[in-house]
């Protein structure tokens, strides 16, 4: 009613509303830049709220970029690192639903979208900006949505677009130095009201879906997938659109120059998920892949470990109720339950195992390996013993090749982005001549010192070594026999060996520490320490964290008696 002009093409007075709250006219069906404005006084009293148009931003003079804002940036990032994740082959419910929702949770605990003017900045942004201005003709923050979602009619977003438009003017001043919008005031931010969103975060966001589906791929493998190139992360800016110019402050939120740490994003995780208020995940059952009953399969499977090995495991996990949905599930704000490592916890599941078996004390191993071979000798027939030495020949060879295979990528690793950066249309084509430049000498030189070129990269895979009874360079011992060190008692297999030696008497505070036991290499045996260092390589992590878990299991296997000796701290097990 309050919108008379006629149409530019029919000359027709006839105006209905599209979704995206324009006018179209109902003759002709041309639809108009011009939005309406509606006042809700249930909303909150003396607020005038609008739906946010999905047209066109307003360019700036001399291709400076459009508007945007950091938290569009990190919105671009999830969509890349969602799909890339789908292409990886884990459910698209992952992008579309869960990972949109917590996205948009976040939006509004943070008070970026979804919510009224942010306390304490209303008062700063009217006293600059006179409320009266015409809101059509200021500039107008996008849809935060739209990017992340399928369709295209829930990308409105309902914000306050006189503070929108008034912060924007406060921020000319302030984001000089920075492509962004509010890129110079994101590190003024009181970090204690709200969780700041950074790089690792998105890893996190991507985790906490995949754990809310319980998808299966644990932590440890998403980093390696980040790491290898297969997810966006590093230099992910790339990516973003040529209308997004990123200087100043805006690299320092988006450039990464290290790689993404396992404690930071799973901690981030956690807090994240006390941050959005989220209900209890869904139950790890044992037929989840996350339970450490089907993690310990696939970990001895990758280690080239008996297949015998996996009943121990169990009996293990049931025994000290580590396989619970109780004590798998993440709760989040529950400040009495563990934050559970799924991938180290089944890691140090097998380290126990084998110092159960093994002893792992750089002596009863070797005499066990030694009794099993003169055993294969003589026995042609059946499943051969397996022999501890051997298996350690065959996996430190393996494992030496892998890692300095995996040193050399990271030394060769370009850290600085592959596509050029530019501020203005008059640089752009002085700075593409440039890194052509850099190129062609790379090239030239490359032929020169008689360099290979690089192959493509493989594609991802869960299993980072690979082992089958075909492959008759590399020996496989999955089918291998325990029969040389088990006896059987009362109709129960056990060990031989009745010993054992606990890494740590009394666990540490985790959090005056840090960890639950200290680990040096030079106060454990080799065997214990190669072990370590496998599961280290295969979960891309620090040897100590892994040592952690080991001290936690054995404090709920042992918690009755603990005998000491003067080397190592020994138990007896019954």
């Amino acid at each position: 009613r309050d919108f008379n002009e006629r149409c530019a093409q029919c000359s027709e007075v006839n105006w209905g509303l599209t979704d995206g709250g324009r006018f179209y006219c109902r003759s002709c069906h041309n639809i108009t830049e011009r939005t309406r404005e509606v006042v809700d006084t249930n909303f909150i009293s003396n607020a005038r709220v609008q739906t946010v148009s999905k047209r066109l931003r307003k360019q700036e003079k001399k291709d400076k970029g459009c508007e945007w804002y950091v938290c569009e940036g990190f919105q671009l990032v999830l969509k890349k690192q969602a799909e890339a994740l789908e292409a990886l082959g884990v459910c698209p419910q992952m992008k579309d639903e869960v990972l949109y929702n917590f996205w948009r949770c976040y939006l509004q605990k943070s008070k970026q979208a979804y919510c009224n003017r942010p306390a304490g900045e209303t008062a700063k942004a009217l006293s600059v900006c006179d409320s009266s201005t015409d809101v059509d003709s200021e500039p107008e923050r996008p849809s935060l949505l739209h990017l992340l979602s399928l369709s295209e009619s829930e990308g409105d977003l309902q914000t306050d677009c006189s503070f929108v438009s008034s912060t924007s003017k406060v921020s000319e001043s302030i984001s000089v130095c920075s492509g962004s919008v509010d890129g110079s005031s994101y590190f003024m931010k009181n970090e204690k009201e709200k969780l700041r969103m950074t790089m690792p975060m998105t890893l996190s966001f991507c985790y906490m879906a995949l754990l809310w589906l319980r998808e299966p791929m644990t932590l440890s493998d998403l980093l390696r997938f980040v790491v290898e190139g297969h997810i966006p992360y590093l230099n992910v800016f790339q990516h973003f659109p040529e209308k997004m110019k990123l200087c100043g402050l805006d690299l320092k939120i988006f450039c990464v120059e290290s790689w993404p740490v396992y404690e930071e994003v799973h901690n981030k995780m956690f807090e994240l998920a006390a941050f959005l208020d989220l209900p209890r995940f869904p139950d790890i059952t044992d037929s989840c892949f996350l339970h450490p009953d089907m993690l310990c399969m696939k970990y001895l499977m990758e280690a080239n470990l008996p297949d015998e090995l996996h009943c121990w495991t169990c009996r293990v996990v049931k025994k000290i109720r580590i396989g619970e949905a109780d004590f798998l599930t993440l709760v989040p704000g529950n400040k009495s339950t563990r934050k559970v490592k799924y991938d180290v916890l089944a890691a140090a599941v097998i380290v126990v195992v084998l110092k159960l078996l093994f002893l792992l004390d750089d002596h009863y191993e070797w005499l066990l390996s030694d009794f099993a071979e003169e055993r294969n000798k003589s026995n042609k027939e059946g499943s051969p013993y397996f022999e501890f030495k051997k298996w350690y020949k065959v996996i430190k060879c393996s494992l030496d090749v892998k890692q300095k295979k995996l040193d050399e990528e990271r030394a060769k690793y370009l850290w600085r982005c592959e596509k050029p950066l530019f501020y203005s249309a008059q640089k752009k084509s002085k700075v593409l001549k440039r890194r052509q430049m850099v190129v062609n000498l790379q090239n030239q030189f490359g032929k020169l010192s008689g360099s290979v070129r690089p192959a493509e990269k493989p594609n991802p895979s869960s299993f980072q070594f690979s082992w089958s009874e075909e492959n008759t360079e590399e020996s496989c011992f999955h089918g291998h026999s325990l029969k040389g060190i088990l006896q059987e008692k009362q109709g129960v297999l056990t060990a031989i060996n009745s010993d054992y030696w606990l890494c740590t008497v009394k666990l540490c505070s985790e959090k005056l520490c840090g960890h639950l036991g200290h680990y040096r290499e030079v106060d454990f045996p080799q065997s214990y320490n190669f072990v370590l260092s496998l599961f280290s390589f295969l979960l891309r992590m620090q040897p100590s964290y892994i040592h952690d878990e080991v001290c936690m299991i054995e404090h709920k296997l042992f918690n009755k008696k603990i005998c000491k000796k003067p080397k190592y701290n020994t138990v007896r097990r019954k």
